[in-house]
């Protein structure tokens, strides 16, 4: 299971208390901050459930618990591994994912689901020197607060309104004490689009837009801009989704909700992508109902915790139980019932 760089905090009895060394070397809090848990226990679950009722279906049930879905690596790990000579090639993949949406309910929808995503580790090169005397220097921290203003510009002034693009900048380390202007200065950014044409222009812009300032700082070399990992869109297959609405509101009812865009990724459909399947993915909730509730009567279901949080945490009822009946009742909807 993934655990993130996040020191929980919820206070729960089995609140995760690891520490791990980072890829920095650095000693780091990590927990299950996105609801990994909750996946591998409500597909664990499942896989009982369907086994015990095995002779009411037919058909080949694979259960694949995918690492390193964090990185969004992991799929393509699995499939480098040779993971379709080990087992057969699916006819249809699904997938699930805990949200901070009401716990019991379910939303789905055909079409985009989840956006592409991109990371870049960016390295900025200056040239170091004492704290008291920046005009001997080539600050790479100036630099680097240039670049993070300007990326902001890529969604505001050159991404068509309407069009969803996301560019964060989720870290940014440079130096280690007051007086000491530093070399370098490290970034990482993360894109999320939808469509491809945005996603290749977003991309070419960050680039565009380094470059240019590193340039305009002075710095002594080119800037280094690697893509750390990527992953396509995801797009639920239109026939799978009919079939599983159908099935989802005869069991879930009114606890089919609406879905709305969501600029989170997966890599999951790389797998059905290399099997030549179809696929689609659902989402349920994790949200204790009365919490819920009160938040939307309140108009503060934005301030409640969400994936990444350290105050996230999925309530184990009704949560699990949606999660083993919405995968029960996907798998159930296209094996053969004897």
């Amino acid at each position: 299971m993934d655990a993130l760089p996040v020191e929980e905090n919820t206070g729960l009895s089995y609140a995760s208390t690891n520490v791990v060394k980072g890829e920095n070397g650095i000693s780091t809090p990590v927990a299950h901050a996105c609801g990994h848990d909750s996946h591998v226990t409500a597909l664990m679950a499942t896989s009982m459930v369907l086994h015990s009722a095995r002779e009411k279906w037919s058909g080949t049930l694979i259960c694949i618990f995918q690492p390193s879905e964090e990185h969004l690596n992991g799929a393509q790990a699995m499939l480098d591994d040779g993971l379709y000579d080990k087992i057969p090639k699916p006819d249809l993949v699904l997938a699930q994912h805990v949200m901070p949406m009401r716990a019991g309910t379910v939303s789905i929808r055909e079409g985009p689901f989840l956006t592409a995503a991109d990371t870049f580790d960016v390295r900025v090169f200056g040239r170091g020197g004492h704290g008291s005397s920046p005009h001997t220097t080539i600050d790479p921290i100036v630099i680097g607060a240039s670049i993070v203003m300007r990326l902001q510009t890529i969604v505001s002034r050159e991404v068509v309104p309407g069009e969803l693009a996301v560019v964060s900048c989720g870290s940014i380390n440079s130096g280690h004490t007051s007086n000491v202007i530093p070399d370098y200065l490290d970034l990482k950014l993360n894109v999320r689009t939808f469509n491809p044409e945005v996603r290749e222009k977003v991309c070419s812009a960050i680039h565009r837009i380094i470059e240019a300032e590193c340039e305009a700082g002075g710095a002594i070399e080119k800037p280094k801009i690697t893509r750390t990992y990527s992953c396509p869109a995801t797009v639920n297959d239109g026939e799978t989704v009919q079939v599983l609405r159908s099935t989802f509101k005869s069991f879930f009812k009114d606890r089919l909700v609406d879905a709305h865009d969501a600029s989170a990724s997966e890599d999951f459909s790389l797998l059905a992508k290399a099997a030549g399947s179809p696929y689609a993915m659902w989402m349920f909730g994790g949200i204790d109902e009365k919490v819920w509730d009160d938040a939307v009567a309140k108009g503060t279901v934005n301030e409640l915790p969400s994936n990444h949080s350290p105050f996230f945490a999925p309530v184990i009822e009704p949560t699990l139980e949606t999660g083993v009946d919405a995968l029960a009742l996907g798998a159930l909807s296209f094996l053969k019932r004897k």
